[in-house]
């Protein structure tokens, strides 16, 4: 299997290639978008992915999406794909994150306990065209800069220059030996000396800020807010919806065979990592589970947390085991080579990601819905580190979004042909200036697209919970 996702990927590199591209896809051609006149209701998108989920939580993912126009966006990936199937492309491939929105890029925890920047949401992932990865991501830019309050004036200086990071780290990539793009990653330290020029000495203490926070978010953390104490042992916290024990999901007389099928759940889940994390996870004891809320896109898919403990009952560990289920991209670019959803998560960001989880791995289990369904399994929190986008000030957003252009550079150089995507976009600004085009027509679109689900909810054509 792995096998054929390389080659699906197209390996070897020649910047002729990418030259030639531009014959059939010219750079400028990147800027003209202007919706299909047979483009789908956007509600109706929304709609059709709300049928595979837990239904008592779609309402709560409406909620979240109708908050704002960056809110839709965030939870519109499905809606997008459809968008940028019918754009110019290269033809050059990548593992595409999918979902390259600027609030799915943050810090994390790399095995040598050092905070690693980049893309952190990799649920969508799927071999694709590099120019949608890019396109999402300055698109999130300018609605970012919308939602911030910023005039055009201001906002387009700020999406160029993520452009420009994109196109200048995969030019820089391109000159450098295979180990060095595999090994080259952001610390989360550097953050500021590299791309916080704009920043005054307060605006880098504020940026920062997030960065030196995630230190404290560890299982011992997650503990502390999610759980309690019943006869003596931790149990997660009932707090419905967002957090509810497996206990109240199911019938009490059949609790026991549910904490079995857990552990036999695991025992797949067990299968898919190294030995050496097999064996780390073999120190743990299972200890309860529960179904949890997350994110904006996410929610409704079936996304648990699973406790364990170490020895004496202390040392917690808190996994998160959340549902994969078809990349939004597949209707466009063909099905995943991989027959479990979970493992095509997993596999993508491991062929992308500068660091990975210790605990990383997949399983497919039975729901209580009596149907299978896939997972990918990680910490629950390992220095997690986002930055609440709707505060930041201008020059904070402009050295965030560099940051993830660049982010976003390393991540396709690593799996792409980067010789030839590097001679595709050239030394000089033409495609930069093309994607701030094309990123403020979407924009554009995603505010309508934003006011339909508004009208949606105030009509009961759909169900939205605002209050959670």
């Amino acid at each position: 299997m792995t096998t054929e996702l390389y080659a699906a990927l197209q390996p070897g590199e020649s910047a002729e290639r990418g030259r030639e591209a531009r014959d059939g896809a010219p750079r400028s051609a990147h800027g003209d978008w202007a919706p299909a006149t047979n483009r789908p209701d956007p509600v109706a998108v929304l709609t059709i992915q709300a049928a595979s989920r837990v239904p008592e939580l779609v309402p709560i993912r409406y909620g979240r999406m109708v908050v704002s126009p960056f809110t839709f966006y965030r939870g519109a990936a499905a809606v997008m794909a459809a968008d940028l199937a019918s754009t110019p492309g290269s033809g050059i491939t990548v593992q595409a994150c999918g979902d390259a929105h600027i609030s799915n890029f943050g810090g994390f925890a790399a095995q040598d306990r050092r905070l690693v920047f980049g893309p952190n949401d990799f649920d969508e992932t799927l071999p694709g065209p590099w120019e949608w990865d890019v396109k999402r991501m300055a698109a999130s830019v300018e609605i970012a800069g919308r939602d911030l309050g910023l005039p055009a004036r201001r906002r387009r200086p700020i999406v160029l220059a993520s452009v420009r990071e994109y196109r200048n780290g995969i030019r820089a990539f391109a000159e450098e030996s295979h180990l060095d793009v595999w090994y080259d990653r952001l610390n989360a330290s550097e953050l500021v000396d590299h791309f916080g020029g704009r920043l005054g000495k307060r605006g880098r203490i504020l940026f920062s800020r997030p960065f030196a926070k995630a230190r404290r978010k560890t299982s011992l953390r997650a503990v502390e807010k999610l759980t309690e104490r019943v006869d003596g042992e931790l149990r997660f916290r009932s707090v419905p919806p967002l957090l509810v024990p497996l206990r109240e999901l199911v019938d009490p007389a059949g609790q026991r065979r549910d904490i079995d099928y857990v552990r036999g759940a695991l025992d797949a889940y067990v299968a898919s990592l190294d030995e050496d994390r097999r064996y780390l996870f073999a120190s743990y004891r299972f200890v309860d589970m529960a179904r949890k809320v997350v994110g904006v896109g996410s929610v409704g898919t079936r996304a648990w947390v699973l406790l364990f403990v170490g020895r004496d009952g202390r040392d917690p560990l808190v996994l998160q085991m959340k549902e994969a289920v078809a990349s939004v991209l597949e209707p466009y670019l063909g099905a995943s080579k991989f027959a479990n959803h979970g493992e095509r998560v997993v596999r993508g960001q491991r062929l992308s990601h500068a660091a990975l989880d210790v605990f990383l791995g997949w399983q497919r289990s039975e729901g209580l819905d009596g149907n299978e369904h896939d997972f990918y399994i990680r910490q629950l929190w390992d220095w997690k580190a986002s930055v609440d986008l709707s505060t930041m000030s201008e020059s904070g957003l402009h050295a965030y979004t560099r940051a993830c252009g660049w982010s976003l550079a390393r991540s396709h150089a690593r799996s792409g042909d980067r010789l030839a995507i590097g001679a595709y976009l050239g030394s000089g600004p033409k495609f930069d200036r093309a994607i701030a085009r094309f990123a403020t027509a979407y924009a554009d679109q995603n505010d309508l697209d934003h006011e339909r689900l508004a009208e949606a909810v105030s009509a009961g054509e759909v169900d939205a919970e605002h209050d959670v």
